[in-house]
């Protein structure tokens, strides 16, 4: 691993409080906005740490990196997630306060300011904000909460029912706390994040939100559905995770396994709308009439009915309303 450190003690000497982590993986073409984005911060007890994570961009990502070096510790590193990015960036912080952000987001001027001092004045542990979404241009919600919201006491229980979303661009979180847990794990699962939050809520982390943007959450949406089809798999391989690695109670697990099922039905409605638009639609209404046995939705009934009897008359309705979300999914992605 090489290093770059930069001297960004504060005034008195003393090392940064918060320790601004950002993992960098073909990310050359939007990592000056998101650094740009720290160093117009309010708040200015912080030092940032660029992790290369073997990204096969880097001599753009080192070019446009020139004019930072005085500012950032950047560390390169063989590929090996942003997870264990994370982690390097971690272990060599010099804060008690760790901030996450991904290296195509943008901070609002006040988010660390706004957050630190929520932290503090709460007695919090770990706290995340809202997020404004932008990026490519089909985007149904305004912000991150309205679309994934949060409301209630952020505990175990909230994180694993989904009743409160943290998003990481947007958390801070103590460093002692991190390190109790064992940071990110340190294997390649999708979903680290939503892990590494169940870790810190189950070991009493206290968590806090705010419901106002304070950062922009870019959205890379590319191809829709398949993107979708790659959330189900990654919340399904999450949530498998916490049912290996996870003690939890009878209601917890009933709720794990409900959130298995429902991510493996999203998927057969997705191959569904697939077949429709390949006019395979034997096939088609077999998959929505499987994801109906655990939705059991009067819209997937209405829609396998229509497959069944009308199919026609179902791709015209389709192709009118939402085929363009729809891209062509391979079948062997069970």
């Amino acid at each position: 691993m090489s290093e770059n450190f930069s001297k960004n003690e504060n005034k008195n000497g003393n090392f940064p409080r918060v320790s601004v982590i950002i993992p960098a993986y073909n990310v050359a073409e939007y990592i000056s906005e998101t650094l740009d984005s720290v160093l117009a911060q309010t708040y200015k007890n912080y030092e940032i740490i660029v992790i290369n994570d073997g990204s096969p961009d880097t001599e753009k990502l080192e070019k446009a990196l020139e004019k930072y070096l005085g500012k950032i510790i950047y560390l390169k590193q063989e590929n090996k997630g942003a997870a264990i990015a994370r982690n390097t960036g971690i272990e060599k912080s010099r804060g008690d306060v760790i901030a996450f952000l991904d290296a195509d987001d943008v901070w609002l001027p006040e988010f660390l300011e706004s957050q630190t001092k929520f932290l503090d004045e709460n007695n919090y542990e770990m706290v995340y904000a809202d997020a404004y979404l932008f990026g490519d241009s089909y985007v149904k919600a305004k912000t991150f909460m309205e679309d994934a919201p949060s409301s209630g006491v952020a505990d175990f229980d909230a994180i694993l029912s989904i009743r409160c979303n943290v998003i990481t661009s947007g958390t801070i979180v103590k460093k002692q706390n991190l390190l109790d847990v064992g940071m990110f794990e340190t294997e390649k699962i999708s979903a680290h994040d939503f892990i590494l939050w169940l870790k810190l809520a189950k070991n009493g982390t206290q968590i806090g939100y705010q419901k106002i943007p304070l950062l922009k959450y870019r959205v890379l949406l590319g191809g829709l559905s398949g993107n979708l089809v790659q959330r189900s798999l990654r919340e399904i391989e999450a949530f498998r995770r916490v049912l290996e690695s996870m003690k939890l109670d009878d209601n917890q697990r009933r709720l794990v396994e409900q959130r298995i099922e429902n991510a493996e039905a999203e998927i057969d409605i997705i191959h569904g709308k697939s077949l429709l638009l390949q006019k395979q639609f034997e096939k088609a209404e077999n998959y929505f009439e499987k994801a109906n046995l655990i939705k059991k939705s009067k819209k997937l009934r209405l829609i396998s009915f229509l497959t069944h009897y009308a199919p026609h008359l179902m791709l015209v309705v389709f192709q009118w309303g939402r085929a363009r979300e729809i891209v062509f999914i391979p079948l062997n992605i069970e």
